[in-house]
């Protein structure tokens, strides 16, 4: 049996710290307001000239060099993202060409903030089949770039960022041991950007109603979020015949840290088991998982042998998880 076995990964946020207090002219006190409600202190945004593709590739970069793999070697890039440089070509191309992986097929997915998930059960399923050896999984975006700056209730909680994720065949039984991903397309109206592609293309119109922009129904996605979250730790743990009391650590979408504490209360899972960096980067989307997993390997607190659950959620309505052995 072929497992996906975790090889290197990395990460990218742009340069741009955006503190709390980039939102006064929005709300007073606006650190107060935002912390409280969120558990975000800052998140950074890309520059002007930085799309995408920019920080997927430096992520890409960073990994390749940290596990010294020539992209030549690469078979498949999967870029999760659902802010693309453009509508076409798929982004996934762009990396591909910026950091020399011609032996790879490219493509996008888009699954929003679960797109990182989504990615590396595509990757998963695809290295178990014995088609490809080597996987490359980045998910990144630039929410900064769609954000409605009027409206408390969104801008700020995005930052943008990439993770990279490169996994490769193994017989041993490590990486990726078990998966559950869903949908739920009845409620897709709760996350979306109205004007952006064919059911109702950009028009002067719609930019002056800013429907160009990212709408969230904040409190039915909290709603479905504390609802899923406790009950996928406990099937991804079932399915992998463990306890959740076994896991080692849980590295969750990053997007609020009231999410988080009601998923505690609910699972009985230590807080110290939760890694976030959601205070310094914000809600990063398709790119939170990832660069939060890279974060902990890099420094040391997830070890060789840890048993750590990844999950995302989201548009769609979409969520997943996994669970890995490093």
């Amino acid at each position: 049996m072929l497992y996906a076995k975790i090889v290197a990964t990395g990460g990218r946020t742009p340069d741009r710290v955006v503190k709390n207090e980039f939102f006064e002219y929005l709300v007073e006190d606006a650190d107060t307001w935002i912390f409280s409600r969120t558990g975000i202190r800052e998140r950074r945004f890309a520059a002007a000239d930085e799309a995408t593709s920019d920080l997927a590739t430096a992520a890409a970069l960073q990994a390749l060099e940290s596990g010294k793999i020539d992209p030549l070697a690469l078979d498949c890039i999967i870029v999760a993202t659902s802010t693309p440089d453009m509508i076409l070509p798929p982004t996934a191309c762009m990396v591909q060409k910026n950091i020399g992986a011609a032996n790879a097929l490219a493509f996008d997915m888009n699954a929003v903030c679960s797109g990182f998930v989504y990615a590396v059960e595509t990757a998963d399923n695809f290295i178990k089949s014995g088609k490809y050896r080597r996987v490359l999984v980045i998910g990144a975006d630039c929410y900064s770039k769609i954000l409605d700056m009027q409206d408390k209730t969104t801008s700020p909680l995005f930052g943008d960022g990439a993770g990279a994720l490169i996994l490769e065949a193994s017989t041993e039984p490590q990486g990726i041991l078990t998966t559950h991903i869903e949908s739920d397309g009845s409620r897709w109206e709760l996350i979306q950007v109205p004007s952006s592609g064919t059911r109702k293309p950009i028009t002067p119109e719609s930019i002056a109603l800013r429907e160009n922009t990212f709408k969230m129904a904040g409190r039915s996605v909290y709603t479905f979020a504390t609802d899923v979250i406790p009950k996928l730790i406990a099937r991804v743990t079932e399915k992998a015949g463990i306890s959740p009391a076994e896991l080692d650590f849980i590295i969750p979408h990053q997007a609020n840290s009231r999410i988080i504490d009601v998923i505690t209360k609910k699972t009985g899972i230590p807080a110290e088991k939760i890694l976030l960096n959601l205070d310094r980067y914000g809600n990063t989307a398709a790119a939170s998982v990832g660069l939060a997993l890279d974060e902990n390997l890099r420094n040391g607190v997830i070890k060789e042998g840890n048993l750590v659950m990844i999950m995302g959620f989201g548009g769609g309505l979409s969520w997943g998880g996994m669970l890995l052995k490093i």
